[in-house]
């Protein structure tokens, strides 16, 4: 399985034909490649991409009255409808053709199980930044809640970091107000993750709209939330014991780390200066086993 895993981050090309080996690690069949009817061809309802944008497809159906549909789409045999197929990558290409009058479409069929079908499905659409924030995030999130995949799975699936996968999914934690703009554009990638540590960000977001905050300036009105200006006065001393015991725990994680105790509570705050640093605190929280060996 970790062979396949690392066929599928090559990308879309080895299933096309268009390398050396297909995902699989096969070598492409002959006859793969053909022309079938539109008709008998459906979208796949687990695509995690669910919005497309009305002046990309007429442009992209000019482009193919023009000069037709240059790169087949991917398909396999569609699940209890024989003679009928399923798209499994090329669904944009697929509604443009059928708007620009296209009888035919050109495929390559693949005999694909559900799992496979919603990872090539993601992996096509990641690489291609055809997929909007949450719609990645509910993609991952299928792939955790469907198939058990873990995030460490998805990250070597996908190509990208297991920190990337984390704050993807941290996204769909988001208000759906927040969500709904997110997906329409008028906020990133980037104001959202800022947005989803915040205690109201839903407000925050409108904000952000309102004032046409950069991500950095959305990062800082997150933190100003986060940590209300509080009276001013002098900090209690901390005993020996206490700084000794940060000191320790602050060795033993390589990171900042502060305690604030006050009438038998208090906070343990961890400081970190980087994605990574955080990536690798949480791996050592959820290790497991002796605490010491952290």
């Amino acid at each position: 399985m970790a062979d396949q895993r690392r066929g599928l981050g090559r990308g879309l090309s080895a299933l096309l034909g268009e390398a050396d080996a297909t995902a699989a690690g096969e070598a492409p069949r002959p006859g793969d490649r053909r022309d079938l009817p539109i008709e008998l061809i459906g979208r796949n309802p687990g695509q995690p991409r669910r919005d497309f944008a009305d002046a990309e497809l007429e442009e992209l159906a000019g482009s193919i009255r023009e000069h037709g549909v240059l790169q087949p789409i991917l398909v396999r045999p569609a699940p209890d409808e024989p003679g009928r197929y399923q798209i499994v990558a090329g669904e944009r290409r697929w509604r443009a053709a059928q708007r620009a009058g296209l009888r035919e479409m050109p495929v390559v069929i693949r005999e694909l199980d559900e799992l496979r079908t919603l990872e090539i499905a993601i992996i096509e659409n990641v690489q291609r930044v055809d997929l909007n924030a949450i719609e990645e995030a509910l993609g991952y999130r299928d792939l955790v809640e469907r198939f058990s995949r873990t995030q460490e799975d998805i990250a070597r699936i996908v190509g990208k970091s297991r920190s990337h996968v984390a704050n993807a999914l941290r996204l769909l934690g988001l208000p759906e107000a927040v969500q709904l703009e997110l997906r329409a554009g008028r906020l990133s990638a980037g104001h959202a993750r800022a947005l989803a540590a915040a205690p109201d960000p839903a407000s925050l977001s409108r904000q952000v709209l309102e004032r046409g905050l950069n991500v950095r300036e959305t990062e800082a009105l997150a933190r100003r939330a986060q940590s209300p200006a509080r009276p001013a006065s002098a900090p209690p001393m901390k005993d020996a014991d206490t700084r000794a015991l940060e000191d320790d725990l602050g060795e033993a994680l390589g990171l900042s780390v502060e305690i604030v105790h006050r009438d038998g509570a208090g906070e343990l705050r961890i400081q970190y200066a980087s994605l990574e640093q955080l990536d690798d605190l949480c791996r050592r929280l959820t290790r497991g086993g002796d605490p010491r060996e952290l």
